[in-house]
């Protein structure tokens, strides 16, 4: 439930407590018992992340699996993890020789034929997993050169082979989805044989996940070895329930919290108030192509220019965005590889923005259809602004489902828009799904950016790519064919006897979380 003003809520979380602290909820959680008890709006429909895309099961997955690199949360580059090492030999082939010690939840030592079997099942078609397709695209086939050694036969040069093998493949045991000698793919659906930190001692689907540090874990892997001892993932759906659950003790972590909650929770002294960056940003494709008409005031490069003029974008982040929230001034996140930021700027300026439009042709403005499916307070926001210098938005907030299908017919002129990127720092995974000729969410067409998009994404050469992303990027802004808006901020509360470090790109890794020294005193 997020209705309702943030005072009221939190005031209904205060008022819930008294029922745990008569012992109405159970109090699990904490030092005392070195599990951290983590609260979750949705629900887990399965342990096996190949066969999800809930994401929370991101989440979970970075705890239970290991691929066989890793993103480090400093500095976002990849390093290995079960792989040992690895080598480009061409720019269609990477041997990869895999650590040694790493073991399977079961006791199993991970050997070559483990990673062969893993990508051999996702390359797949008949087994359905969920990246398969994504994996499909671009790897040809995993093959055996020595018990410990894989060579990856790619399609065609991909720069980002590593990061889908970081982020995409959890490795499987040999057989995992043959049990009885015939596949199954929810075999791990119930009970994961991962090579994680953590394993999984018990799970309720709907309900709970109960995890428990792997005492067979890999000495030198990147992720460390976690300090608490037991990690449960708690399903619950109202907001209010698990403000009261963190304030009573029966949850230490929960995330995804509206600002304006999270801040005057924190401000009470019953929890901590984290923020921290992601990788998603928010903006405003339009249409330059003239799908929803030849002449429509948006096919006009001035037009496009004075709605960014229009929109008071800092003052959106600072009153409604808040946290780490950053204006963005290009088509990608300023932490993505490859996002030029020397593009051209549109600073706040209603006079200009009246100047552009009269100049052509709209000196009394016009209306136009914003479309929105998420955000309503932004996108309210950037009407009221837009109404300023004359343009009539017609806001049109409905579910994404219709959303969609209405840009694949053509009928959206323009659309408020989100987009995660994956956690991955690399402008290739907002662009190869914005500016494909192929792809509906591109209201440009235009044929020069997604040349030098789609090259960008076929050559292993880093400076080449960052020419190619900073040429499409510079006329992406000149051409004003986005009005960029925003980065996010994610919002945690978290116990005040837990320390939890927060991450550039928003992912929780909650391995790295620990007990603050005196919380565990005073369990003592």
């Amino acid at each position: 439930m997020r209705g309702g003003t943030a005072h009221n809520r939190v005031l209904m979380a205060l008022a819930a407590v008294g029922f745990a602290m008569c012992g109405w909820l159970p109090v699990n959680a904490g030092p005392a018992n070195d599990t951290m008890v983590v609260a979750i709006e949705g629900e887990i429909p399965t342990l096996d992340h190949l066969y999800t895309t809930a994401r929370d099961t991101i989440t979970l997955a970075e705890l239970t699996d290991d691929g066989l690199f890793y993103v480090d949360p400093e500095t976002l580059a990849y390093v290995p993890a079960a792989a040992e090492s690895y080598v480009q030999v061409d720019d269609t082939t990477i041997d990869v020789t895999i650590r040694p010690g790493v073991r399977f939840h079961d006791g199993s030592p991970l050997t070559a034929d483990d990673v062969v079997y893993t990508f051999s099942w996702v390359l797949d078609p008949d087994t359905k997993t969920n990246r398969g397709r994504v994996i499909g695209a671009w790897l040809d086939r995993v093959e055996r050169t020595g018990p410990m050694q894989v060579r990856f036969h790619l399609k065609h040069p991909y720069p980002l082979a590593i990061r889908d093998m970081a982020f995409s493949v959890q490795l499987r045991k040999k057989g995992a989805y043959h049990p009885d000698g015939k596949a199954d793919p929810n075999a791990q659906a119930q009970m994961l044989n991962g090579i994680g930190p953590y394993k999984v001692v018990d799970f309720q689907p709907g309900k709970r996940v109960t995890l428990e540090r792997f005492d067979g874990y890999y000495a030198d892997s990147p992720k460390g070895r976690p300090a608490i001892r037991h990690i449960v993932f708690r399903t619950i759906p109202d907001l209010s329930t698990q403000q009261a659950e963190l304030i009573s003790g029966n949850v230490d972590w929960m995330y995804n919290v509206p600002a304006d909650i999270a801040s005057n929770l924190g401000a009470t002294g019953y929890a901590t108030h984290l923020t921290g960056p992601t990788l998603r940003v928010n903006f405003i494709p339009l249409d330059a192509a003239g799908y929803t008409g030849a002449d429509n005031p948006l096919t006009k490069l001035d037009v496009r220019r004075a709605m960014i003029h229009a929109i008071n974008r800092r003052d959106i982040v600072k009153y409604l965005i808040q946290g780490d929230a950053e204006v963005i001034d290009s088509a990608c996140h300023p932490l993505q590889f490859g996002c030029e930021q020397d593009v051209r700027k549109y600073p706040y300026d209603t006079a200009e923005a009246r100047r552009l439009l009269a100049g052509a042709g709209y000196p009394n403005g016009f209306e136009v259809e914003l479309w929105a499916y998420r955000e309503r307070q932004s996108a309210e926001a950037v009407a009221a602004d837009l109404a300023k210098v004359g343009i009539r938005v017609r806001l049109r907030f409905v579910t994404l489902t219709t959303l969609n299908q209405a840009r694949k017919n053509h009928r959206v002129p323009a659309f408020f828009a989100s987009w995660e990127s994956g956690s991955t720092a690399d402008t290739a995974t907002i662009a190869e799904v914005h500016w494909s000729l192929k792809s509906d969410r591109n209201l440009s067409k235009d044929a020069v950016v997604a040349r030098q998009m789609e090259a960008a994404a076929r050559t292993i050469d880093a400076e080449e790519r960052k020419r190619l992303y900073s040429a499409a990027l510079k006329r992406i802004a000149d051409q004003a064919y986005w009005i960029p808006l925003y980065t996010y901020s994610q919002n945690y509360l978290v116990s005040n006897t837990l320390a939890f470090p927060v991450t550039k790109d928003g992912l929780p890794r909650l391995f790295r979380a620990h007990w603050r020294a005196n919380a565990v005193k005073a369990s003592n």
